[in-house]
Order: structure tokens, then C-alpha cells, then sequence
């Protein structure tokens, strides 16, 4: 029964003094490194070295191999058909002691320890070299073999290095010695029509470092944090960045003094380097900053014309390339290769230096003034378009008025009040329902909707009883309820048309980055009032910029021109390119434009516009007095509402040059100078005056302005 379970697990027992003794499994055996160490050295019996040239005491019987030598069983680790039949040494020699006394007990219980070893971890199947005593034929060619082999292995490298590795090498050993820096091209100027610069880049310096060649990395951040002052922060993350030497390019400080760079240079600190690179300047101060607007540090434009035209003024960058030696330092000798950078395109605009800045200084003294909360000026050319300045100031949450860096002629529409009456009596004239010798019976007031949830009366700002008046007289005295009556007249939709013909509900031409379109809705829409109130300016929003070039175009004999900001750019080569002419449309024909001039000119010097005269030269304008909407979407009760005081107006009134509105945001409410006669058209008077002197304005032969009061 126990010998056909050691058969079947390789292995046959024995008996040695009446106690079974299993003999070691073979891949039990080949396990332990002593018996590795074992097999290979010369075979031992019991601790006895056998005698010279003859074999150990126990071996296989004859004709078959000795048990764990085949090639097969070394190579799957199972026993082979051989060693399952393996005679045991013959029982004198295992009864025999070894030199340290060791009886067949103890042997038993070394064998009970073999058997309880791991078994052996199969070795992949494969040929497999073995080296005996008395081999050495088999050796030579396994040494050979393996030499060949070697020397094939570091051929095929060499020639890959030579050939498709070459690249990468060359390509590795460029990056420990030569820096590849890049060359900033100078950004465009922005020029006023005279020639001034509004903008400009000049050189600066900045420190940059490669960490991976910052040799002391706590040193050279303390230092540069101490000459350059830089925060604690700042000096953290630099020496982050030179300790971990995961980049090789790292901004120290940008746009610094050219001095500080130099001294921190003289210092000669490995890995540390100075780029040229250009900074934005306003040589004329923050004049026209709403309009022009700014770039990042990187040079481009974020607001403003800056952004506006940004791929114009943006250059084309060059390059730098330069060996260096371990600390970063040039190598004397080696050169540099250096790609020139292309600079960007100049622009002219059309704004006036001097005009930009007396308009801004003005309204800012206005607005003070008049405790306000802000207010814009746009200054323009009847026959071109062609903006000689745009001022925006605003109060902010500290107080303080200050010059704006939004442009918010452009972005920022209000409802425009009376102003719009210049534009529904056009319609009224244009259309042949009125001439100013018309008369009409004018009530005090007028009531829709009566009785309803939805009842709204209109009146005029001065308070009547019903009277006949004018075209002349309605659009002088500003009323409200004459301008509704006769623009019914109209008709909804051509009335609509028209307002749209005069730029309503779309943005300008210049297309100002944020800039506002208004809100206006076709005619096809408006519910209720809205046709009432559109003719006297509520129900639509507006911005400066649009309220300006739709009255313009009254002064212009009735054609709107496009606002232009851009008269010429100027590439790279010098050569200038003039920018095309403002787009232009007939919106009134030039008969209607001249009445409405000759009515316009009897408001500033009969009506509400009387603050905006210029003496000795003759004005056309108009003035416009808005409830602003609240939080509640309502203007709010009385004495809780806040107003939009404006006036916009052209001179000299019979050959028109320049058209300027004025917009105060919220005057005090609680002043008499909260209207558009009393808060905007004295600061048009003033800024008139100026352009007057700055534009060379002469009066047309004849014009003496209003005529002196008698």
C-alpha cells in the first residue's frame, strides 16, 4: 500500500531500522540552494567524500540517468520515469555514521525537514545550458555562444545610435546647452490725428530663470526676493520651481526698472537671465483710457481699441538662440542666432489729444457739480463721422468721480426723452402730415386706458390748459402731447421705420467691443402706449454714441454717417493705409433737415436749450429729460425718481461742423438743474467753445448766433 503511493507522487519508501524513511522528492531537493550547490560540486556520502574517479553511493541502476540531471526534469521540475523507479543507497551506507556521529535517525529527520520545503517555482520550458566537471567542450561553446551574442546585441546599438537614436541625441545634448528665447515684436502705437502718442510700448526688463540650471535654489530665491522686494508668496514659488527643476523657463519679475535687472545681473546668479520685452505707456496720462483701453502684460488687448484692434497692432514675434555652458552663462564665441521681430501696425485716430482731454476735465467737474452719478460726452464730425472724443466719467462706491475705463457712450443705453422728438417731428415733416406753420389744438393732458388697471395719462413738463401751438412751438417748448398727435399721423409702422432708418436697435459701425445695440423693438410689436411713447422718447433705449449720429444726421442735410475712430494705419514698411470712408444712408430729405435745424435753432435760443448758446455763433440742439427705470422696473413715485438730463446739438446751425451730445446720469433729483436745459446744455456751451478754438471754427458770413434779448 506504501509503495504504490510513493509511486505515484515519485517517490519510494524504505524501511531503515523498522521506521519508514521517505526519500526526498527530487523537485523538493532541487529547491534548497545547498542542494543546488550540492549537485554541482563533487558528490558526497554521509558526510564522506566518495573515493576518486568513482560514483556516489547512491545512483540509478544501470542504463539509466542519474535521478535530477535530465535535461527534462531540470527544465518542467517533475521526476522523471528514471527517478520514480530510483533504488535507495544500499542500507550498510545509510547505517554508516558521517564524521559528526550522525545516525540513521538523525538522517530520518533531516529527510521529514526536506520534505516539508516549498515546492519548487516551475522554471519556463526552454533549452537549458548545464555546466558538469568534465564538460569543458560545452562550456567553450556556451561561453561563445553568449559572446557572439553580447557583441551582436552592442553592434545593433551603436548602429542605432548612428542612425535612427542620432536625432534624439543630438536633439538631447541641444537642450543642456543652448537656450531657445523668444523675442517679443513691439506693439503697435496708437496716434490722435495730430501725431501724439495715446499709446505706446517702450523696452523694459525682465527677469526670467531655468530652474534646471539654478545650482542653489534657497540661495538664489532669497536673494532675488530681497533686491527685488518680492512678497513671501512670490519668493515661495520661485523657490519651488528651482527645486523641483521640472521647467526650464520661469518669469522672476516683468516689466521691472532697466537698473534694478542690471544689478540683480551683475550678481551673476547660474540660471538667471534678462529679456527685453515691452511695456504699454499713455504718454498723455490715462487721457481717452474708455476709448483706447488696455492690454495685459503679455501685450494684448483685452478693452477698448486695444482689443478691438488687436491682430493689427500684434507684431510677429522673433527669436534668440544661444549656447550656454552648466551655470547658464554664455559661451564666449559660440554666437547667437537671433530672428528679428516684426513690429505691429500703427493706427491714427481721429481723436483729438487736447479736445479729449479739456471734455474730460469738464464733464468731470460737472458731474461734481451736479452730485451725479456719472455722465458721457461724444464729440463728432457732421460730414465724415469722424469722433474728435468720447469722455466717460462715473461716481464710484467710494465717491470719488473719476475718469471711467468702460467706454459707456457705447455700452450703456438709456431711454432718451425729449431728444427723440428731433426724430418723430422729422418723420412728422418728412412725411408731409406738418410744416412749422401747422397748428394744432394741444390738450394739458391726455388719459388711456381710463378706469382700467392699465390707465396711464401723459402731460407736458410745464403744465396747460388746452391751446393751439406750432410744429415750431411743440418741438421748442418740448411737448410731449403736440409731438404724440402729430406723429399718430404717421402711421405705426412707417413711424417705426423711420427711428430705425435713424440707427436705432443696432450697434454703430465701429462695432466697440460690449457695445450696446439699444433696445428697440420693431413697430409690429409695440402694445399699447408704446406708440404714444416712443414719439417723445420712452419704450426704447439708445447709447450716447447712437443718440450722437442720430442727430447728426439732421445737421448732415439728412444723411446719417457711421461713427469713425480710425482714420489711417500705418504698417511695419512706414506705408499708411487710410481707412475707408464712413458708411452713409439718406434717412430725411434735405428740405426736412434744414426745417428741423430752423426749429432746432429756435430751442436754444427761445426754448429749453437757451444754456447751450455760443456767442457770436448760432446752435441747433435739442434738450431731453428722462425718468430713469428703478429696481422695481418702474421710474418710482415722485420725489423717488431718478433722471437722464441731456442735449444734443450742432454748430455753426446753417453749415454745421461738429455735433456734440452731453448725458448727465442722475443729477441730484432734489435740484433745479436735474433737466436736460439745466445739467447738460451749459456743459455744451462750454465744450463747444473748446472744439471752437481746438478745430479752428469759424462762423458762416452772417451768423452773429441768437439774437440778443430786446
Amino acid at each position: 500500500m506504501s509503495t504504490d503511493t510513493g509511486r505515484r507522487h515519485g517517490t519510494r519508501t524504505a524501511t531503515t531500522g523498522g521506521a519508514p524513511v521517505r526519500a526526498a522528492d527530487p523537485r523538493r531537493v532541487a529547491t534548497d540552494p545547498r542542494a543546488r550547490r550540492a549537485e554541482s560540486a563533487t558528490p558526497r556520502t554521509h558526510g564522506r567524500r566518495a573515493p576518486a574517479g568513482k560514483a556516489p553511493a547512491s545512483k540509478a541502476p544501470a542504463g539509466k540517468a542519474p535521478v535530477g540531471k535530465t535535461p527534462a526534469s531540470r527544465a518542467s521540475g517533475t521526476a522523471s520515469p528514471a527517478s520514480s523507479r530510483r533504488t535507495p543507497a544500499s542500507a550498510p551506507a545509510r547505517q554508516q555514521r558521517n564524521h559528526r556521529g550522525r545516525s540513521a535517525p538523525a538522517l530520518q529527520k533531516r529527510v521529514k525537514s526536506t520534505k516539508r520545503t516549498k515546492h519548487a517555482k516551475r522554471q519556463p520550458a526552454g533549452l537549458l545550458l548545464t555546466f558538469r566537471a568534465g564538460e569543458p567542450r560545452r562550456r567553450l561553446v556556451a561561453v561563445f555562444v553568449i559572446s557572439v551574442l553580447l557583441f551582436a546585441a552592442v553592434v545593433a546599438r551603436v548602429a542605432f545610435l548612428q542612425t535612427a537614436g542620432s536625432e534624439s541625441l543630438v536633439a538631447a545634448g541641444k537642450a543642456q546647452r543652448v537656450s531657445e528665447a523668444v523675442l517679443y515684436a513691439p506693439r503697435g502705437t496708437i496716434f490722435a490725428r495730430d501725431g501724439g502718442e495715446l499709446v505706446m510700448s517702450v523696452p523694459s526688463s525682465t527677469l526670467i530663470a531655468n530652474p534646471k540650471l539654478v545650482t542653489d535654489p534657497t540661495g538664489v530665491s532669497s536673494v532675488l526676493a530681497t533686491m527685488l522686494q518680492l512678497p513671501q508668496e512670490k519668493q515661495q514659488a520661485l523657490l519651488a520651481a528651482f527645486t523641483a527643476k521640472d521647467k526650464s523657463f520661469v518669469y522672476i519679475a516683468r516689466q521691472i526698472d532697466d537698473d534694478i535687472a542690471g544689478a540683480v545681473m551683475s550678481l551673476n546668479l547660474s540660471g538667471i537671465d534678462v529679456l527685453r520685452e515691452d511695456k504699454r505707456i499713455m504718454p498723455s496720462g490715462e487721457v481717452g483710457r474708455s476709448l483706447l483701453g488696455r492690454t495685459d502684460i503679455d501685450g494684448i488687448g483685452t478693452a477698448g481699441l486695444e482689443l478691438l484692434y488687436n491682430e493689427e497692432l500684434t507684431g510677429v514675434e522673433g527669436e534668440r538662440v544661444r549656447e550656454h555652458d552648466a551655470k547658464g552663462r554664455s559661451i564666449p564665441g559660440s554666437g547667437a542666432t537671433t530672428t528679428d521681430p516684426v513690429p505691429g501696425d500703427d493706427l491714427v485716430l481721429t481723436l483729438d489729444r487736447s479736445l479729449q482731454f479739456q471734455v474730460e476735465q469738464a464733464l468731470l467737474t460737472r458731474v461734481e457739480e451736479l452730485k451725479a452719478a456719472g455722465g458721457a460726452v461724444v464729440v463728432m464730425d457732421v460730414a465724415t463721422g469722424e469722433i474728435y472724443a468720447i469722455a466717460n466719467v462715473s461716481r464710484g462706491d467710494d465717491g470719488i468721480v473719476a475718469v471711467t475705463s468702460a467706454n459707456l457712450a457705447a455700452v450703456e443705453p438709456f431711454e432718451p426723452g425729449s431728444v427723440a422728438k428731433v426724430f418723430s417731428l422729422s418723420s412728422v415733416v418728412d412725411t408731409g402730415v406738418a410744416n412749422p406753420g401747422t397748428v394744432i389744438e394741444v390738450p394739458g393732458k391726455i388719459v388711456y386706458d381710463r378706469g382700467t388697471p392699465w390707465m396711464h395719462t401723459i402731460t407736458d413738463a410745464e403744465p396747460h390748459g388746452t391751446q393751439p401751438m406750432s410744429l415750431r412751438d411743440i418741438i421748442v417748448h418740448s411737448s410731449n402731447i403736440g409731438t404724440l398727435l402729430l406723429t399718430d399721423e404717421v402711421g405705426t409702422e412707417r413711424f417705426g421705420a423711420y427711428l430705425e432708418s435713424f440707427g436705432f436697435g443696432q450697434k454703430t459701425a465701429l462695432d466697440f467691443p460690449n457695445e450696446s445695440a439699444g433696445l428697440f423693438k420693431p413697430a409690429s410689436e409695440w402694445q399699447g402706449t408704446e406708440r404714444q411713447s416712443h414719439s417723445y422718447g420712452y419704450g426704447y433705449s439708445v447709447t450716447a454714441l447712437q443718440l450722437a449720429a442720430a442727430v447728426n444726421t439732421v445737421a448732415n442735410g439728412g444723411v446719417y454717417v457711421a461713427p469713425k475712430l480710425v482714420e489711417a494705419v500705418i504698417g511695419a514698411d512706414g506705408e499708411v493705409t487710410d481707412t475707408p470712408a464712413a458708411a452713409t444712408h439718406q434717412v430725411i430729405q434735405p428740405a426736412t433737415a434744414a426745417t428741423m435745424t430752423d426749429m432746432m435753432k429756435g430751442v436754444v435760443c427761445e426754448g429749453t436749450g437757451k444754456g447751450a448758446q455760443i456767442p457770436g455763433i448760432s446752435v441747433a440742439g435739442k434738450t431731453g429729460t428722462a425718468y430713469k427705470v428703478q429696481d422695481d422696473n418702474t421710474y418710482g413715485a415722485a420725489g423717488t425718481r431718478a433722471y437722464r438730463a441731456s442735449f444734443v446739438g450742432y454748430f455753426p446751425a446753417d453749415a454745421p461742423r461738429v455735433t456734440i451730445l452731453v448725458t448727465i446720469d442722475e443729477p441730484d433729483p432734489t435740484s433745479n438743474d436735474r433737466f436736460g436745459g439745466k445739467a447738460a446744455a451749459p456743459l455744451f456751451s462750454s465744450i463747444a467753445t473748446a472744439a471752437i478754438h481746438e478745430l479752428q471754427i469759424t462762423p458762416t458770413p452772417g451768423d452773429s448766433g441768437c439774437p440778443a434779448a430786446g
